[in-house]
């Protein structure tokens, strides 16, 4: 939110954002997979899919890779837009993103931002991305306490939104 703050000043916007996490999982010289469709095919939104990806061993705990499957269904059956994951490394134009009118610090930005593309009909693309270990524990999905409120955060916003 900051960073999208910090945009939001400047004299003249970018034309597309890319987020990633800054935990070493995402591999950032992969930004062109992201931005390909974008510049050369007309997408609104590209999400780094890691389900479609290589997944170093351990990158992912069982329940990121049921949440994620969990999540992308209820989409699919509630919003008709097929994802294959919510996974943090993904571009979209500036333009696109302002409409979204973003609110959550936390949790449930992936998903807001995916099912807010949905609603509006923005043309979502995914490509496969590679994932690895982060460093450190992560707060979400490292914790028992981190995966149930991220879970429960994940299925209310999906809810709250249609």
């Amino acid at each position: 939110m900051a960073g999208l703050d910090h945009i939001k000043n400047k004299d003249t916007p970018p034309e597309i954002v890319v987020f990633l996490d800054g935990d070493y999982s995402d591999h950032p010289e992969q930004i062109n997979l992201l931005l390909d469709p974008i510049l050369n095919e007309n997408i609104d939104m590209v999400i780094g899919s890691r389900a479609l990806g290589r997944l170093e061993n351990g990158s992912m705990m069982p329940q990121q890779v049921f949440g994620n499957w969990l999540a992308t269904t209820l989409i699919k059956m509630i919003y008709k837009y097929e994802f294959t994951d919510l996974g943090p490394f993904r571009a979209i134009r500036y333009d696109k993103l302002m409409e979204l009118e973003m609110n959550d610090p936390d949790f449930g930005w992936t998903v807001e931002m995916q099912v807010k593309a949905a609603k509006l009909g923005f043309k979502c693309k995914e490509v496969a991305v590679d994932y690895r270990k982060r460093i450190g524990v992560s707060k979400v999905s490292g914790t028992i306490k981190g995966t149930i409120l991220a879970g429960h955060k994940i299925l209310w916003t999906i809810f709250k939104l249609i």
